[in-house]
């Protein structure tokens, strides 16, 4: 007695067996990426002063004068709160401009921050293919980078991209990183998050590397830049200490 198996016909049951070995493979490869653990996530995918190295791309008066997507004061006020955060918590920080004999110099405000560093003048639109920029972050022993720049579509994403690519874990911070348009700041970071890129924002930076409000060390000195630089929470922060204040006096 003779048992037709061909009665889904003989393409349709070659699809369903290779849709079953990938569906094995695809299975396989979760359980695989399970247990070596994922790179983005744990505690070891947080930023400290240790592991991460600050790239500041770009930030010169052509590329202020074109940006659509946020407001300048805004990006360039974040910018030096990054500068100043890594200088506090001892993270290195790299300067970097495109020709700037024809974009100006990095904004003074950034500058003021580094006053003894010399920033890497490019020609490169891609920072990363500059082998200076590479050489430096090399030098560092960081493998988590962090990039602030302008524009995001191709200052900051180009070099994102590549660093992913080379075998380092990217971080951008979006607040202190403009586009022409707010259209081409969203796609780039769009872009960016599906190479495997991680968006953050400043605030994201500053808790990530302080992370334990015990270190007074750092504490202290992260506080007034808080004060300056970060608006509403820096009004709502010194009116916490107000209270404190006004708590132990009451006490006396």
């Amino acid at each position: 007695m003779k048992i037709k198996l061909n009665f889904f016909g003989a393409t349709a049951f070659r699809k369903l067996a290779c849709f079953t070995c990938t569906a094995v493979v695809i299975l396989l490869s979760c359980r695989d990426a399970k247990a070596q653990g994922n790179p983005k996530q744990g505690l070891g995918a947080l930023l400290t002063p240790e592991n991460c190295a600050v790239l500041l791309i770009d930030h010169q008066p052509f590329q202020f004068a074109t940006i659509g997507s946020h407001n300048t004061q805004m990006i360039l006020n974040n910018t030096i709160l990054v500068a100043k955060t890594a200088k506090v918590f001892k993270v290195p920080c790299l300067l970097t401009t495109v020709t700037e004999e024809r974009g100006g110099k990095i904004a003074q405000g950034i500058q003021d921050v580094y006053p003894d560093q010399k920033p890497i003048n490019r020609t490169f639109i891609n920072a990363w293919q500059d082998q200076r920029v590479v050489d430096w972050v090399k030098k560092t022993g960081k493998k988590k980078i962090v990039i602030a720049g302008l524009w995001t579509e191709v200052c900051v994403a180009m070099p994102a991209i590549q660093a992913l690519g080379e075998g380092y874990e990217v971080y951008v911070i979006t607040d202190a990183s403009g586009g022409v348009s707010t259209e081409a700041h969203e796609m780039a970071v769009q872009r960016m998050v599906q190479a495997g890129v991680v968006p953050i924002t400043t605030v994201v930076l500053q808790a990530e590397l302080q992370r334990d409000w015990a270190r007074t060390e750092t504490a202290g000195a992260l506080v007034p830049l808080i004060f300056e630089h970060q608006g509403s929470i820096g009004t709502s922060l010194q009116w916490e200490f107000q209270l404190l204040k006004a708590a132990e006096q009451s006490k006396k």
